[in-house]
């Protein structure tokens, strides 16, 4: 409600002059911190609020400003201290960590030990989708308040890398909230920690309306210093490539994660808008049901054609890839045929990196031989809404393959809906990204490559394929403590999981991000914006 301002004569009364200078600075207010607020969009929504329940880069990118981890990422990603402030090896199979004092959880809970064991076991629980990493953290017992100590199964050869994916909760608040369990996600359950916060990090909770916008504010009790000046942070997603550019030229947002490809030239020459540009450690790929005898979505019945590696390889040579990469992807992605979100997991092997040839003829032969002269029709499942140009990937593959035969219905759902879909392996094929900070191989291995068991292990298998000599090699290499041993184990399981097309990868996608120019950020190669690192200049 606006003031009334009273007058005496053509002047005005003292009490009115400092009411219009309260309103002044009241207009003023607004367009100082307009400056400190950072309005951001992407095509998706974070899928949960519960740092568990869904492994999912934007998801975790935005839980992670709010809860924090024992070790972080800097800059570059290298490990550095955030709750923990040192901590030393005592053997292969022990770490003990101090923990940092003075921190306070954003309800003004103290952290300590506790909520270390805490977290730890509840990233273990079967709904969680880190538990492969929980669990590989082994027993984590207290030692006193800021001293916590971990007892691995086995020889962990990338045990802080591991730790670096597990948010730190309050003991105390999922007591008080009957938010003790990780949110099932899959059966879609309504749960308190899905849409409440409370962490240790820069930002704040204020509001959260799934699919809509939601916003955070800056922790004024922050136990670290803050290098940016942001003050607020409105997400807003907007699944429409073009209306987010628009957003973005006309001032409605400050910076875009995700621009389209076939926009990005444009962006580096329309005034008032900047590219930033970086690779992102993450590949994209084809997973293929190998386990059922029938698959659910084909016109092949009382078989399974993706059981049979001669199909696997027909639909991996019938792919024009270079299309794709310069067509498609306009440029901004590297073809690859290691399935591994880096090259350095690899070690740079151009044996390994290599593509099986483009070769329609060949496909067409090895469909016939197969039994499928003819081909047949299968349902391709994809997002539309988390990695750059998903659903026109699928649609061309679709196109692709309809030369060999392969009649393709591309179901493309908001990445929410897939997810759960897929999760549940109700699929019969699908385009997935597997990516993050981590650039060794074990973080691919043990969840996407291995058979599917126990404490997380082959979760992300989701083909459901039995390869028993691949599943041997990949969990070899995960404990082999001989560096050069272990190099060689990491080769042998990507060319015995080439070889048998477990699944067909495509290429490390580019990451060009987009903001106003007064916009300053850092762009980190696991597609991760770091609030606290954002400087918003008056326009």
């Amino acid at each position: 409600m606006m003031p009334i301002l009273s007058r005496t004569g053509r002047g005005r009364t003292p009490a009115a002059l400092a009411a219009a200078a309260g309103l002044a600075l009241a207009m003023l207010l607004p367009l100082q911190l307009q400056a400190q607020t950072l309005r951001w969009s992407s095509a998706g929504d974070p899928l949960t609020l519960d740092p568990y329940a869904q492994n999912e880069s934007l998801t975790n990118a935005i839980n992670g400003q709010v809860y924090e981890f024992l070790v972080a990422r800097d800059k570059q990603l290298n490990i550095v201290p955030q709750l923990a402030t040192e901590w030393r090896q005592d053997g292969p199979l022990k770490w003990i960590f101090k923990l940092r004092p003075g921190v306070k959880f954003h309800d003004g809970r103290p952290f300590t030990a506790d909520d270390v064991v805490f977290s730890v076991e509840r990233a273990k629980q079967p709904t969680s989708q880190i538990a492969v990493y929980a669990n590989a953290m082994g027993t984590v017992r207290k030692i006193d308040d800021l001293t916590v100590e971990f007892t691995t199964p086995q020889f962990e050869p990338i045990f802080l890398q591991k730790l670096n994916t597990i948010y730190i909760m309050s003991k105390g608040w999922a007591e008080q909230n009957n938010a003790t369990v990780t949110q099932n996600f899959a059966a879609k359950e309504e749960a308190f920690a899905a849409r409440n916060m409370n962490g240790t990090g820069p930002f704040m909770l204020v509001s959260r309306a799934p699919g809509v916008k939601t916003v955070y504010k800056r922790n004024p009790n922050y136990w670290g210093r803050i290098e940016g000046n942001v003050q607020e942070v409105v997400f807003t997603p907007i699944a429409s490539g073009a209306t987010r550019t628009a957003a973005l030229i006309s001032g409605e947002l400050d910076f875009v994660l995700d621009p389209p490809p076939t926009d990005v030239e444009r962006l580096r020459r329309t005034p008032g808008v900047k590219i930033v540009d970086g690779p992102e450690n993450r590949v994209i790929f084809i997973g293929m049901d190998q386990g059922r005898d029938e698959l659910l979505y084909s016109s092949v019945k009382g078989k399974n054609p993706l059981k049979d590696v001669r199909v696997r390889k027909a639909l991996y040579h019938a792919i024009d890839i270079e299309t794709i990469k310069t067509k498609l992807m306009n440029g901004q992605a590297a073809p690859t045929g290691a399935l591994v979100p880096s090259p350095l997991a690899t070690f740079n092997d151009p044996e390994i990196e290599r593509r099986l040839p483009y070769d329609v003829e060949l496909a067409k032969k090895l469909m016939a031989e197969a039994g499928y002269p003819d081909g047949f029709e299968i349902t391709f499942d994809t997002p539309n809404d988390r990695y750059v140009n998903d659903e026109r990937i699928a649609v061309t593959l679709a196109l692709q393959w309809a030369r060999i035969g392969v009649k393709v219905r591309v179901n493309a759902q908001t990445k929410s809906l897939f997810f759960n879909k897929v999760e549940k392996l109700d699929t019969s094929m699908y385009l997935f990204g597997w990516g993050g900070a981590i650039t060794d191989a074990e973080t691919t291995f043990t969840p996407i490559y291995r058979n599917r068991g126990a404490k997380g292990v082959g979760e992300y298998n989701r083909g459901n394929y039995v390869d028993d000599e691949l599943d041997a090699l990949a969990a070899a290499s995960s404990k082999e403590q001989d560096p050069a041993k272990r190099k060689a184990l990491i080769k042998q399981t990507i060319l015995r999981h080439n070889e048998q097309v477990r699944h067909i990868p495509l290429h490390r996608q580019f990451i060009p991000w987009a903001a106003r120019p007064n916009v300053n950020v850092v762009h980190r190669a696991d597609n991760w914006l770091e609030w606290q690192w954002v400087t918003v200049a008056k326009p």
